[in-house]
This record gives C-alpha cells, sequence and structure tokens, in this order.
C-alpha cells in the first residue's frame, strides 16, 4: 500500500490565509472600509470564549476586523433576535457568527434562522442547509465545508465511493453527508444508535467520525486503504476515530488536533471575504 498522506489541515490553513490577506487589502483599498466579521457570544463558557478568541485572532491575520458582542447569559430569545437583527442591518457587518451552544432558556435554531443568508458565513441556516443540499448557492457549514477543501486539497476521489458520516448533526453530520452526495459519492448516513454500525464502516472508502465521543470508532472497523477524516475533538485533544491504530490502515487521515479544526476557522474567514466581494460586486 501507498504512504498514508496525513491531511495537515493547520498547513493548508495558513496558506487559506495568506491567499485572503491579498484579497482583503484589494477589497479594503477599493470600497475604503475594512470587512467586518460579528460574533455572538451569549454568557461565560470558557470553550466558547476560546474558540470566539481564536476567530478574532484569525481576523486580525488577514487584516479584517472582528466586533465582538458578548451578551449575559440570562439573554433571552428576543433579546438575541434583537441583537441578530441590529447586525443584519448594519451595512458594514459582512458576517455573523453566533457561537454555538447558547444557554438553554433560548431557541438556538429560531435565533440561527434570523441570521440573512448573505451574512451567513458559518453555514447555520435552514435555509442555506437547504439551498447547498438542492445544489443552489449558499455558504456551507464552515466545518465540512472546510473537510471538503481539506480533501480537494489532497486530491482525495470522492465520485462513487462509499462514505459512512458517523453523526447527524444539522451543522456537521446532516452537511456534510449532503457535500459528499452532491460530489457523487454514495453516503450512509450512521449515528451512536445505528445497529451493525461496526459493519457498516467497514464496508467504507471514506469515514467521517463526527459523533462527538472520544475513540467511537474502533481500529478493527477500518477498510484497509480507507480515507480517515475526524472531525470529533474530546478532552485531551482526542477525536471521535482511534487514529492511534486505525492510521496504519488508511490511505489518508486527518490529525487530531491540526487537521479539520483550523479548516473550520479558515473556511469561516474564507466565507466571510466571499461575503464582502459578493457585496462589493453587487454595489457595482
Amino acid at each position: 500500500m501507498a504512504e498514508t498522506i496525513r491531511m495537515d489541515g493547520k498547513k493548508l490553513a495558513r496558506e487559506i490565509e495568506a491567499s485572503l490577506a491579498k484579497r482583503v487589502s484589494k477589497l479594503t483599498e477599493k470600497t475604503g472600509k475594512k470587512l467586518i466579521l460579528a460574533t455572538i457570544l451569549v454568557g461565560d463558557d470558557p470553550a466558547s470564549a476560546t474558540y470566539v478568541r481564536m476567530k478574532g485572532n484569525a481576523c486580525n491575520r488577514v487584516g479584517m476586523d472582528s466586533l465582538k458582542v458578548h451578551l449575559p447569559e440570562e439573554t433571552t430569545t428576543e433579546g438575541l433576535l434583537t441583537e441578530i437583527d441590529r447586525l443584519n442591518d448594519n451595512p458594514d457587518i459582512h458576517g455573523i457568527l453566533l457561537q454555538h451552544p447558547v444557554p438553554s432558556q433560548i431557541d438556538e435554531r429560531l435565533c440561527f434562522d434570523r441570521i440573512s443568508l448573505d451574512k451567513d458565513v458559518d453555514g447555520v441556516t435552514s435555509l442555506g442547509f437547504g439551498r447547498m443540499a438542492m445544489g443552489e448557492w449558499a455558504f456551507g457549514s464552515a466545518t465540512p465545508a472546510g473537510i471538503m477543501k481539506l480533501l480537494d486539497h489532497y486530491k482525495i476521489k470522492l465520485e462513487g465511493k462509499h462514505a459512512v458520516v458517523v453523526g447527524r448533526s444539522p451543522i456537521l453530520g446532516k452537511p456534510m453527508a449532503m457535500m459528499l452526495l452532491n460530489r457523487n459519492s454514495t453516503v450512509t448516513i450512521c449515528h451512536s444508535r445505528t445497529r451493525d454500525l461496526d459493519k457498516l464502516v467497514r464496508s467504507a472508502n471514506l469515514v467521517v467520525g463526527a459523533v462527538g465521543k472520544p475513540r467511537f470508532i474502533e481500529a478493527d472497523w477500518i477498510k484497509p486503504g480507507a480515507v480517515l477524516i475526524d472531525a470529533g475533538y474530546n478532552p485531551g485533544a482526542i477525536g471521535d476515530i482511534d487514529l492511534e491504530n486505525a492510521i496504519s490502515k488508511s490511505s489518508a487521515y486527518t490529525p487530531v488536533p491540526g487537521g479539520v479544526g483550523p479548516m473550520t476557522i479558515a473556511t469561516l474567514i474564507y466565507q466571510t471575504v466571499e461575503a464582502a466581494e459578493r457585496k462589493s460586486e453587487v454595489k457595482k
């Protein structure tokens, strides 16, 4: 078997950021205004605060501004909707990111869906998902869209391959399955309650671990030569696939950390730049 490919998301993310910095500079010069990504954080969850900070740092690296909106833990659905409306109506804001999860009293889906399609750079709205699934234009959900960029960069062939996606979340498993289907893969969507999961995974040319359980996908389930996409990040920097024992059987894999995670942020920034460019074209 050929040497296993390590799909380095960290390296590719740096390359994407370098190319984005040039596009941002050009657009800033053309419009006379900085590009702005608005991030909304509700409450004081330390992990969410870290993710928001990382996204702000990525904005800075490419020459964009980030507007950080921090709302208190007790914020209501109505209060969050009002904030989203304010950002939707602000012509200087090019993208809006609502950090998941929000406190339990908030209707998260309702709030996600309030984000304007042209500012939904994280790809979280039902409308965006539906358009993407139908092959129409929309910004893809950032993590699966980043995975697709990684697969393309490493020239992983998808057409006709059997892909098994383990996970069904609305911002990862489901859009991942649709993106692979749109690229002519044959897709099986599984989850933690799927019967005979091991047999289904053993039949896969490409496995996506997106279930949120550490080393849930066992190494002896992996078909020799399969491509492994580990989108999990559990405590201790452990993914959803037992990569330690599965890498040697694979033809390509994403490391944890340094695989899918950096691509999520790079894709978010990429789609914000694209949103600003689209807006600039409209104003011509």
